[in-house]
């Protein structure tokens, strides 16, 4: 594997603490949600998760769609991270749902699978938790 880019992030506190980026340009402060016993009012790892998958995973769908010559510019992807509480203490879910203008639902779900396929955060999650994505 040939390293591309590297992104280094120093997290203190856990849940409760504080992330920073080694340019800076990430700075800010963590707080567990409500609904898993905390203060709220900032974000958390879950939001993060998704925040990055979201991206990544609509440049694979614009890399698959670019080479079928589909137009997936106006593309969205509505990214949610849940935290589970499972037989074995705690894991993570997520569901994808997919909306591509001007696209027929059963196009946008081939599509769709497709960059689930492809997409880096997709790959690193493959049989790890529990993924749904959906044309919506």
């Amino acid at each position: 594997m040939n390293k591309l880019y590297t992104a280094s992030v120093t997290a203190q506190g856990g849940r409760d603490g504080h992330i920073k980026s080694s340019d800076g340009i990430l700075d800010f402060e963590l707080k567990r949600p409500k609904e898993l016993e905390g203060q709220g009012g900032a974000t958390n790892p879950e939001q993060l998760f998704a925040a990055a998958w979201g991206p990544c995973y609509l440049g694979a769908l614009g890399s698959i769609a670019e080479s079928e010559g589909v137009d997936v510019s106006e593309a969205t992807v509505n990214v949610q991270i849940s935290f589970n509480k499972d037989g074995k203490g705690f894991a993570l879910s997520a569901d994808l749902d997919v909306h591509v203008p001007g696209l027929s639902h059963d196009e946008t779900q081939r599509l769709a699978d497709l960059a689930h396929k492809t997409c880096p955060y997709s790959k690193a999650t493959r049989g790890n938790i529990e993924v749904r994505v959906t044309a919506v």
